[in-house]
This record gives structure tokens, sequence and C-alpha cells, in this order.
């Protein structure tokens, strides 16, 4: 007596076996890093501290502007005045001039003199703190790595102050690890000297 045949059986083994033929044709994705660079304030605001006051006496730091090199998650690399690269296994766990504006806002709030709104409440405070991010690189003829920040400070009665920024390390050796903390230091200076000046 013939069997009939198992045809969901038939069709599932002949998947199997495409699937098994594919797997060395097909990725789903890149290997993660090893690890992921992100800037870490040398200041936080101690656990529980907080502040209340005007709106109109509040301080804003709104997302910066950045130019498009640096609107990745990659470190560029200058390596003529003309042409830049990617540097090896150097990614930012999100967009530079995102993390650096939280950066920011942490190192003011940490030094408790203004009071820092986020959010929906930011667009009505009285002051807010603007800018673009314009540097967060490393340049691989000196081993050099800046952070350069145009920082624009709209006060409560309209008035616009602006000034620029900027640290420096060198002797950074082309590695991820290295430029990655060289460029957390150099953000953080940059920030500290933003708190000063904002005040």
């Amino acid at each position: 007596m013939a069997h009939p045949i198992r045809f969901p059986a038939i069709r599932g083994a002949a998947m199997a076996l495409a699937l098994l033929g594919l797997s060395g044709c097909i990725s789903f994705g890149e290997d993660p890093p090893e690890s992921l660079l992100t800037l870490t304030p040398d200041r936080l605001a101690a656990e529980g501290t907080g502040s209340q006051g005007d709106l109109q006496n509040a301080l804003s730091v709104v997302p910066f502007d950045t130019p498009q090199r640096l609107n990745v998650t990659r470190v560029p690399v200058y390596v003529t005045d003309s042409s830049l690269a990617y540097l090896q296994d150097a990614i930012w766990v999100e967009k530079p001039a995102r993390l650096f504006q939280r950066l920011i806002s942490e190192t003011i709030r940490s030094k408790g003199t203004r009071m820092i709104v986020d959010g929906d409440l930011g667009y009505t405070a009285g002051t807010k703190l603007s800018g673009t991010l314009s540097e967060m690189g490393y340049d691989a003829d000196t081993g050099t790595v800046t952070v350069r920040f145009d920082a624009t400070l709209r006060a409560q009665d309209g008035t616009v102050t602006t000034r620029r920024f900027e640290a420096s390390e060198t002797g950074i050796a082309p590695l991820a690890g290295p430029v990655g903390d060289a460029l957390n230091r150099a953000a953080n200076k940059v920030a500290d000297e933003v708190a000063e000046w904002v005040g």
C-alpha cells in the first residue's frame, strides 16, 4: 500500500537546506565593536539636589548644531587639509552633539547656580544656551584631539552673546581607547568653561 507524500515535511526540509546553503553568503550585520565611546562629566549634581524658581530665570540647553562630518557616530580623522577618514573601532553610543549637550547640562547643573530645565519646559525658559559643536575629532598628522564649541547665549532681556570655546590634547595614539579618553577630557574642559561663562 502506497504511503501519502508528506508535502509539509518535504517543504520544511528543503527550506532548511536552502538556508544552510545561504548561510555563508549573507550577513545579518557587522559584529559590534568591543566598546562604545561616550562623554562622562567630571562633576555630577549631588543626589537629591534640585532647584525651584520662575521659568523666566531658568536656563535651557537646546540641541546643538553640528557639521555633517560630526553628524554621525564615528570619530573623524583628518588625514590632510582636504580629506578625512573615520577612526577604526571608535563608535559613539549616540551622535556627539547630543552627548555634548548632556555633558554641558550636567556640568552647569552640578555648579548649583542655575536652574536647568529640559524637555517641553525648555522652550519657555528665560535664558537659552545654543551653539554649534564645530569640532570633535582627531588630527592624524599631529596626534591631536580637538573639541571646539561656538556658543550662543540668549538672555531673558533678548541680549545675545556669543563665544568660542576650544580644548586640545596632543600626543594621542591613533586608537579608539586613547582618542576617546582624550576627547572626553577635552570636552569636559570646554564644558567647565561654558558653565563658568553662563554663571
